[in-house]
C-alpha cells in the first residue's frame, strides 16, 4: 500500500515513466502526477499535507527534546529509553523529508530524491508501531511479571530487540521503495492490526493489574497507582487516536471503489498516523515534573497536563520498577 506521497500539488513535472513499471518504453506512458490520480479529490491529501506540517514545525523540536532529556537522564535510565530515544529519532527524520519533498515536486524533481522519500515513509510506517509495542511489552513485563523483569532488565535485551526492530523496518521501507511486489500492501495491513491488537491489549491489561492492587480491606486505590492508572490510560487513548482509522478503514480497501480508497480513505488514515511524530513526544514531556533546559513558564504555557498532575514524574518511575 503505497503512501500517497502525491499531498502536493504540481502541474509542471514531465512525463516519467513510474518507478516500478514494466511497460515497454514504446508504449504510452501517463503523465506522472503527483497527486497519483487524485488531482480533482485533493482534500484528503491536503489535510494529510497540513498534520505533516505540523510535525515539522513542533514534531521535529519536540522529539530533539524529548532524546536531549534521555542523554541528560543518562545516569538513571529508564529501561525504555532506548525505545523512546529511537522512536524519537525516527520521527525527526521522518519530518524533515517533508521539507525535503517539496524541493523535489517543485525544484528537483529528481527519480532518486523520490525514491527516499517512499522509504521515509516506509519507515514511518513500521518503527512507529513497533517502537511503541516494545514500549508497551516492557511495561506490562514490569507490572504484570516483576519477578522476570527484574531477571530481563539487562540492557542487552533491549539492544536485541531494537535491532530486530531496525532490520524489519529497513526490510519493508526497501521493499517499498522497489515497489511492485504482489499484495504488498497487505504487510501493512497485517502489522498495523497485530501491533494495535498487542498496544491495547497490554495496557488493558496493565490498568487491570492496577486497579485491582489495592490494600486489604481498602477501597480506594493507592495514589501513586491512581496516577500510574491515569497514566496509561491517557497513552492508551492516544494510540486509539492515531492507529484506529487506519485499523477500521485500511482492512476493507477491497469494500471501496480504487479512487475513493486512494484519494481519501488511505490519505487520512496515513495523516492520523503521521500526526503520532508530534503527540507522542508532547505526551512524554507532559509527563515530566520538570524539563530539563526550558523554563519553569515555558512549561506550563505548553504542557498538556493540567497543573494538578504536575507529579506525574512518580507514575514514570513507577512503572520504570
Amino acid at each position: 500500500m503505497d503512501r500517497n506521497i502525491s499531498s502536493f500539488n504540481s502541474t509542471s513535472i514531465p512525463p516519467q515513466l513510474p518507478l516500478n513499471t514494466t511497460a515497454p518504453i514504446n508504449a504510452t506512458v501517463k503523465p506522472f502526477s503527483v497527486f497519483d490520480g487524485c488531482d480533482h479529490q485533493v482534500e484528503a491529501i491536503l489535510f494529510d499535507l497540513i498534520l505533516q506540517c505540523v510535525n515539522v514545525f513542533l514534531g521535529i523540536p519536540a522529539n530533539l527534546l524529548v532524546i536531549a532529556i534521555l542523554i541528560h537522564n543518562r545516569k538513571e535510565p529508564s529501561t525504555s529509553d532506548i525505545f523512546l530515544g529511537c522512536l524519537a529519532f525516527m520521527d525527526i527524520y521522518f519530518g524533515i523529508m517533508t521539507p525535503i519533498s517539496f524541493l523535489n515536486l517543485y525544484v528537483w524533481q529528481s527519480k532518486s530524491v523520490w525514491s527516499s522519500i517512499k522509504f521515509s515513509y516506509g519507515v514511518k510506517d513500521t518503527s512507529g508501531p513497533l517502537f511503541l509495542s516494545c514500549i508497551c511489552l516492557d511495561r506490562f513485563v514490569a507490572v504484570l511479571f516483576p519477578i522476570a523483569f527484574g531477571q530481563l532488565r539487562h540492557y542487552k535485551y533491549r539492544v536485541s530487540l531494537t535491532v530486530l526492530v531496525f532490520c524489519l523496518t529497513f526490510a519493508y521501507s526497501a521493499a517499498k521503495t522497489v515497489g511492485g511486489l504482489p499484495n504488498f500492501e497487505k504487510v501493512f495491513t497485517g502489522e498495523v492490526l497485530s501491533t494495535f491488537t498487542w498496544m491495547v491489549f497490554c495496557n488493558l491489561s496493565i490498568m487491570w493489574a492496577l486497579k485491582k492492587s489495592r490494600g486489604a480491606g481498602k477501597d480506594e486505590m493507592h495514589p501513586m497507582k491512581k496516577r500510574a492508572f491515569k497514566m496509561v490510560l491517557s497513552i492508551l487513548c492516544i494510540i486509539i487516536f492515531n492507529y484506529l482509522p487506519p485499523v477500521a478503514l485500511f482492512p476493507f480497501e477491497d469494500h471501496y471503489a480504487p479512487d475513493v480508497f486512494r484519494c481519501y480513505v488511505q490519505p487520512v488514515g496515513f495523516a492520523f498516523l503521521n500526526i503520532s511524530s508530534t503527540i507522542q513526544p508532547l505526551v512524554y514531556l507532559s509527563r515530566l515534573e520538570k524539563v530539563p533546559f526550558l523554563p519553569d513558564a515555558c512549561i506550563k504555557k505548553f504542557s498538556l497536563c493540567d497543573s494538578g498532575e504536575n507529579k506525574n514524574l512518580h507514575i514514570h518511575k513507577t512503572l520504570r520498577h
